[in-house]
């Protein structure tokens, strides 16, 4: 009973995040939406994109002191930028493969 409980909670908490545009959000709804980002870092987010401009990709938050790379990967899904996650789109796999095998048959 109690590891369905605990499992119950982890669903819960993980349906609670959602995405967030750190353009146009205050910091509480920041803090809220992010994994790893508290009231302080959400607030240096705001500060930053206040003294700076808005921020063009993910990435540009490891500018803000306190927001590292790891920080950062873990949150892209949710890491909103003017409207579109900050997420780039990633290639079929199969198209990938197959170019890859066309470079090596090339290279023979």
């Amino acid at each position: 009973m109690k590891k369905l409980l605990y499992l119950l909670v982890l669903c819960a908490s993980s349906v609670i995040a959602a995405p967030v545009n750190v353009n146009t959000a205050d910091a509480k709804t920041i803090s809220e939406a992010l994994s790893g980002i508290g009231l302080k870092k959400a607030e240096a987010i705001v500060k930053y994109r206040t003294e700076k401009g808005s921020f063009k990709t993910a990435d540009d938050l490891n500018n803000v002191k306190g927001i590292g790379k790891k920080t950062i990967e873990k949150n892209k899904k949710d890491i909103l930028l003017d409207g579109s996650a900050a997420v780039e789109p990633q290639k079929d796999i199969k198209s990938k493969a197959a170019a890859e095998a066309k470079n090596d048959d090339k290279s023979k």
